[in-house]
């Protein structure tokens, strides 16, 4: 009797937990942000068959171009990998941002953003050769905490987040999923 009460207390710490660290990380990364940066960190998401963006990864790009034209952001780093589809994100991603009206040269492409990790290190390598020193990520709400932690964990803390407007039934999968990968990786 007295281990089926501790494996039920068990369960129900883990599922505070749970519970809890969800709740925190929709509501940091659907927290409204007014701040300012000196650039923005797009990251990819999945490029259709036929060369249209998906509407998750449209999405984060209109939240980015709302930076820009709100002044928010100086540059636009956009960063993404070679997709199984055959194209490379961050090249499509710069497209969407020309035809936005946003200048060649303000847009920094990262091809080789195949994770989260990966975008994190590749944005800190440009850091010297564009003079930033302050970032916000754009990404969808439940993978902006982790973002900013990785950030922070390569010992840049001057990272804030911005989140489109935009959910999806697949959030639900997607928010498990970043509460493993926050402790795990």
């Amino acid at each position: 009797m007295k281990t089926l009460k501790k494996y039920k207390l068990l369960l129900a710490i883990l599922l505070l937990w749970f519970f809890g660290h969800i709740a925190y990380i929709t509501f940091d990364g659907l927290a409204k942000n007014n701040k300012k940066a000196d650039v923005a960190v797009i990251l990819g998401n999945k490029v259709n068959k036929d060369g249209t963006l998906s509407k998750r990864l449209q999405k984060r790009l209109e939240c980015g171009l709302n930076l820009y034209k709100n002044n928010q952001v100086k540059k636009i780093i956009v960063s993404g990998g070679l997709g199984k589809e055959g194209v490379y994100e961050g090249d499509k991603m710069k497209a969407f941002l020309l035809k936005n009206k946003v200048p060649d040269s303000l847009i920094i492409v990262d091809n080789f953003g195949d994770n989260t990790l990966k975008t994190v290190k590749n944005t800190l390598n440009l850091k010297d050769s564009l003079a930033f020193k302050s970032v916000i990520v754009v990404s969808q709400y439940f993978h902006l905490t982790r973002t900013k932690m990785l950030f922070k964990k390569q010992g840049f803390t001057n990272v804030s987040s911005a989140s489109p407007n935009y959910f999806e039934s697949r959030d639900f999968y997607s928010l498990f999923r970043e509460f493993v990968a926050y402790y795990v990786g």
